[in-house]
């Protein structure tokens, strides 16, 4: 049942998968992967990257959906920032993983990210607020 436009592909994936007008896959605002990340590893100890990214998804509800091209490459910033270390282990079913855990310096990163995310999201709640005789 196409609708044609930009969001059409969108718009039918959603509908097959019984959701109605609530999308299969959300972009992730920029800067808030890294920040959902360190909570991530914060809040539950060390992980692989793939249990990162599938509590993340659990955790939004199922409205993120991360794939490998997302998770990975922000795993690596991560690290090269010194917020997160990694190392090699066994996973659950036996095979060689990286599993990932918050620094010291992550955790202060992680404070900051928040008190960051938490400004921004006051200051765009207030503007949504914003009635048609107050612009």
């Amino acid at each position: 049942m196409s609708r044609g436009g930009a969001g059409s592909e969108l718009d039918e994936r959603a509908e097959r998968s019984g959701h109605g007008d609530t999308p299969v896959r959300a972009d992730v605002l920029h800067g808030t992967l890294a920040l959902m990340i360190l909570k991530t590893l914060a809040a539950l100890g060390p992980l692989h990257g793939y249990g990162i990214a599938r509590r993340i998804e659990q955790t939004s509800g199922h409205q993120l959906l991360l794939n490998h091209g997302t998770v990975y490459p922000a795993l690596l910033r991560l690290e090269q920032l010194g917020w997160i270390r990694s190392k090699w282990s066994t996973s659950e079913n036996n095979r060689r993983a990286r599993y990932y855990s918050i620094t010291r310096f992550g955790h202060r990163q992680l404070q900051a990210e928040t008190d960051r995310w938490t400004r921004t999201s006051g200051i765009v709640a207030r503007i949504l607020k914003l009635s048609g005789d107050e612009a």
